[in-house]
């Protein structure tokens, strides 16, 4: 539909989230939000599905948070509402692997969505920026919280306290994508890329997720433990005993992902 603030699609193992606000270059708001959380959780369930991916336009991934709704909030507004937290956060419950296509804006709300995600695909057009402090305020869908941990406290201090748009090529070199792409191969290199994790078994891609999380939220001690007992785990797998077999008969394995 025309007037769906998101569209949704499967292909293969790949399903396939659209944002859908074109007019305002996919602007976040609580409708947008609210129907991103209930595709990402669906996709998250569905056995079929190995990997998701979220992407929006050519023009913009998403420019921010919709401030034309937010403009007029009180104090009371914002946290009698849950704001943020109620389902801009939903993406924190996925356990697949989420992967953000970018081009063009991820500003604001926007780059912090794309931060939410596991990796990030750019295109030579993406432009990432955390702008809040032109309006007074401060990035609070995790940009102060995940921007340091990805490219380092000073360019963190950087981009927020300066309102500095990275191009995609500082992005890659400050370890914020993952990799960056032609403009025009956006789609076809993250579908490619999406369907090769998707293949391998849903178990195992869910474990490592956990585990690299893992990495970022506790101890190096802590974080040994937690990723052996997910290998440990991994030997009352089907898919592990089925991997480990192909590979010694030089065979493609049949993952039951199980």
């Amino acid at each position: 539909m025309d007037d769906a603030v998101i569209l949704s699609r499967t292909e293969g193992r790949v399903g396939v989230i659209t944002l859908n606000r074109p007019k305002q270059l996919n602007a976040l708001n609580d409708a947008l939000m609210d129907a991103l959380g209930i595709a990402l959780l669906a996709f998250d369930v569905d056995p079929a599905i190995g990997a998701i991916v979220i992407t929006g336009n050519d023009k913009a991934f998403a420019a921010g948070a919709d401030i034309a709704v937010m403009a007029d909030w009180t104090y009371m507004d914002v946290f009698q509402s849950d704001f943020i937290t109620r389902n801009w956060e939903t993406i924190r419950r996925v356990r697949k692997p989420v992967i953000a296509a970018v081009a063009g804006f991820a500003m604001g709300g926007g780059c912090e969505l794309a931060l939410s995600c596991d990796i990030i695909v750019a295109a030579e057009s993406a432009q990432f920026a955390l702008p809040e402090i032109k309006l007074a305020v401060l990035p609070g869908a995790g940009g102060t919280q995940r921007l340091p941990r990805a490219i380092g406290k000073a360019k963190a201090m950087d981009m927020c306290l300066s309102a500095r748009t990275l191009s995609a090529e500082e992005a890659d070199r400050y370890g914020l994508v993952s990799r960056v792409v032609a403009s025009d191969q956006l789609t076809t290199e993250t579908m490619a890329l999406a369907q090769r994790i998707a293949g391998y078994s849903l178990p195992a891609l869910m474990a490592i997720k956990e585990s690299v999380n893992r990495a970022w939220e506790s101890s190096l001690t802590e974080g040994i433990l937690f990723e052996r007992r997910e290998l440990h785990a991994r030997f009352a797998s089907a898919d592990a005993h089925e991997g480990m077999h192909a590979f010694m008969e030089k065979r493609k394995p049949s993952f039951s992902h199980r």
